[in-house]
């Protein structure tokens, strides 16, 4: 027991321990480190430490702490900092007062950061143990006061700091050219000396810079009230004079709110509806440019600017479209609709920055307008018919494209596409069998363009016309070579016959009738048989009101007048005795109507309808069109001498018409205006029938899928549906409902009667 235990206690004495580091250091050797160290920071403030070893002076400095001498580092490093800025930093900043002192004391701000980063390099070991136990200012953070302190707060330079400023900004107001640069990077330096706080910043300077932007803004509404500047001549003021940019953006909160109280005070958002609209009826896009960024610095300023806009435009557009007064050309219509929004596209371009607000609105705005007028998709489709037709005559192919491009703008806006559809497809038609077409490859290029917009459904039709006529074209080199071979004369009759399929083109399904004269009658009959022996069981129906003629017209000499004299043939073309020969296009009812003159000279209107047995109302726009027309189109005489046809009324032919062309177009009458009211109110009616139909199918396709829906759900689903081609009225949908519901293809639940279910 006794050996075990003297063993363990032998054991006890010699365990090992870590004794502390000696921490005595010879004071000799502690001031010779600092004198080293000093020497270092005085050579890098002086821009001398090219030649100094940064290793080295961490290991001195790393010594002084580690040996309890961080404190004297510290102290040293403070008093060195301070004797460096006190008689050599500010000595310069204040013999610079009155010659380049901002850019002086920039120059010393940056210097003086660069230091303290190399400084506290040296020092990092400092930071990390003596700062961090004894809860001092770190190295960089140090150096920041006592710049703070000993330069840029030091009396007469924190003043002329301040009104250094203040004048150059003011100057910039008045339109002097000033060192922004150098403003912004004095304001930077400000922020950085609060150490994370905005306190020297505010004090030293934006508390005064408010102050004086207070008084400018006042001295500002005084001038406008003392001369009643104009006011467009305000805001041009406003823009040149008043910079909204503040030298930093740590001033932007309280100067935005300076702005907003003074511009309530220059009672601006109340002008600025007069200002807008004196602005856009001149075109002042860059006055409308200097408004957006005045306004785009207050809260819902923009929004202000932007409804009075729209009023504006609203005011324009309404008075476009507006239906009042007869006559309205389409053409010029809808180009005014065009440069309309060519002209707020430039606004939005070059004065509203592209602002999706004001984008919205205008788009908004000319949805809204333009649907005002229930003639907008017959014009639009009449404008591009002008223009497919002769308006795009020397146009390059870009040209056509913009064209184009622009008349589906307003397309887009439309609600009634089906509206367009219906009329598109009848001028189309014209342009297609009267070959008046300027190119085949702008036709199908607005096809492509609408089947892009719309879908395949909208323009299948339309490309059907198109695959009629170049069968067609076929089918009549067919003929001609039939003829060749079998010798049938036509009677010298030159006929060209367009095939059509029944619901591609506007043909009508109740054909108006028309007795066609026995020649261009014997030569369709021809036709009609060699037709119908190549395609068996297919038949034929003549659209009278599609077709169209060209006749060969003579008038013979001048006709006394009443008192006896007679009337010359002015630039009409002569052969022989006063005689004139013509080529005549007419429409097929035009042509039956003139062809009967080779009979008699005279006929009354009963006469006329009994021969031609053509229906009433297109007799009398055929003969408004051939005794009422233009002077240069007037073919025909009517007494008495008015615009009206009527019973008793008689016709003969013109022998005084002359023409300075020898082809001569009669015009129909009101073609050019658009549909009259009556057929108007018949090609709504052939809609309507058209949109049931439709309406239908999209509550049976929705109700096959769904097989059960609350009727608010089904009339909002319809609607969805169909507003690409139209939008329906809840009053429609629900009696679609009802009529599905009495065919039996949709029931009510028993017990909700607003429920519907699908019947299989």
């Amino acid at each position: 027991m006794s050996n075990l235990s003297k063993g363990t206690g032998s054991r006890k004495d010699t365990k090992m321990r870590i004794r502390a580091f000696p921490m005595t250091m010879d004071e000799k050797y502690v001031n010779s480190i600092w004198d080293l160290l000093k020497n270092a920071i005085q050579e890098i403030q002086r821009k001398n430490n090219s030649g100094l070893s940064f290793e080295e002076l961490y290991r001195n400095a790393y010594t002084m702490v580690l040996h309890k001498h961080g404190e004297k580092l510290y102290t040293g490093l403070r008093e060195v900092v301070t004797e460096h800025l006190i008689n050599k930093v500010r000595e310069d900043v204040l013999n610079s007062l009155n010659n380049n002192f901002l850019q002086t004391l920039n120059q010393a701000w940056n210097d003086h950061q660069t230091a303290m980063v190399m400084i506290r390099d040296i020092l990092m070991y400092m930071d990390r143990v003596y700062v961090q136990q004894n809860n001092v200012e770190n190295v960089y953070n140090l150096g920041l006061i006592i710049f703070r302190d000993q330069v840029v707060r030091y009396g007469c330079i924190r003043d002329h700091l301040r009104q250094t400023l203040l004048d150059m900004i003011a100057r910039e107001r008045k339109g002097e050219v000033v060192d922004r640069g150098a403003i912004r990077n004095a304001c930077q330096m400000l922020m950085i000396l609060g150490l994370e706080g905005r306190s020297v910043y505010e004090e030293d300077f934006e508390a005064p810079f408010l102050e004086m932007s207070a008084e400018f803004f006042q001295v500002i509404t005084e001038n406008l009230n003392k001369y009643s500047f104009k006011m467009l001549n305000i805001i041009e003021y406003m823009c040149k004079k008043i910079h909204f940019s503040t030298p930093t953006l740590h001033s932007h909160i309280p100067v935005k709110q300076l702005i907003e109280n003074k511009i309530k005070e220059f009672e601006l958002i109340h002008m600025v509806f007069k200002i807008t609209q004196l602005t856009l009826e001149q075109h002042g896009g860059w006055d409308l440019a200097c408004m957006y960024k005045l306004f785009s610095r207050v809260p819902n300023g923009l929004k202000t600017m932007c409804e009075c806009m729209s009023s504006y435009l609203r005011e324009q557009g309404k008075a476009l479209v507006s239906e009042e007064g007869e006559g309205k050309n389409p053409v010029d219509y809808i180009q005014g609709l065009l440069d309309l929004k060519s002209r707020f596209d430039r606004f939005l371009q070059e004065s509203f920055n592209n602002d999706r607000l004001f984008k919205q609105t205008i788009a908004g705005d000319f949805e809204y307008f333009l649907n005002l007028n229930s003639r907008s998709p017959e014009y639009l489709s009449l404008f591009i018919d002008d223009k497919l037709k002769k308006g795009v005559k020397g146009l390059t192919e870009q040209e056509v494209e913009t064209i184009l491009d622009k008349a589906m703008v307003l397309f887009r806006f439309m609600q009634e596409k089906d509206v367009f559809e219906r009329y598109y497809k009848q001028h189309l038609a014209r342009r297609l069998l009267t070959n008046k077409s300027v190119s085949d490859d702008s036709e199908k290029n607005m096809i492509s363009k609408l089947k892009t917009e719309c879908g395949c459904q909208f323009t299948s039709k339309l490309e059907g016309m198109f695959r009629d006529m170049s069968i067609s074209n076929t089918t009549m080199d067919e003929f001609r070579q039939h003829l060749q071979a079998t010798g049938v004369s036509l009677g010298g009759v030159d006929l060209t016959v367009r095939v059509l399929t029944t619901g591609y083109w506007p043909t009508q399904s109740a054909t108006p009738k028309c007795n066609i004269p026995p020649a261009p009658r014997h030569a369709f009959e021809i036709f009609r048989r060699f037709y119908l022996a190549k395609h068996s069981g297919r038949q034929l129906t003549l659209q009278h009101h599609m077709g169209s003629a060209d006749l060969n017209a003579t008038f013979y000499g001048p006709v006394k007048k009443e008192d006896g004299s007679e009337v010359g043939v002015g630039g009409a073309q002569v052969t022989g005795s006063n005689t004139r020969k013509h080529i005549l296009q007419v429409s097929t009812f035009q042509m039956t109507i003139l062809m009967l003159f080779n009979n008699r000279e005279k006929y009354t209107f009963e006469e006329i309808q009994q021969e031609t047995d053509i229906p009433e109302r297109e007799l009398v726009r055929a003969l408004q069109s051939l005794a009422c027309g233009k002077p240069t189109q007037r073919v025909l005489t009517k007494e008495p001498k008015s615009k009206e046809i009527e019973n008793g009324h008689i016709f003969t032919v013109n022998d005084q018409f002359t023409s300075k062309l020898h082809r001569v177009k009669i015009q129909t009458v009101a073609a050019k205006q658009g549909e009259s009211d009556p057929e108007r109110k018949e090609t709504r009616q052939k809609v309507d029938d058209d949109r049931k139909h439709e309406i239908e199918a999209a509550i049976v396709r929705i109700m096959k899928s769904r097989k059960k829906m609350q009727h608010n759900v089904l009339v909002a689903e319809v609607t969805q549906q169909l507003k690409a081609r139209f939008l329906p009225s809840p009053v429609v949908i629900k009696k679609r409902i009802e009529g599905l519901i009495e065919r039996e293809y949709l029931a009510r639940t028993p017990e909700d009667r607003k429920v519907y279910t699908y019947v299989a």
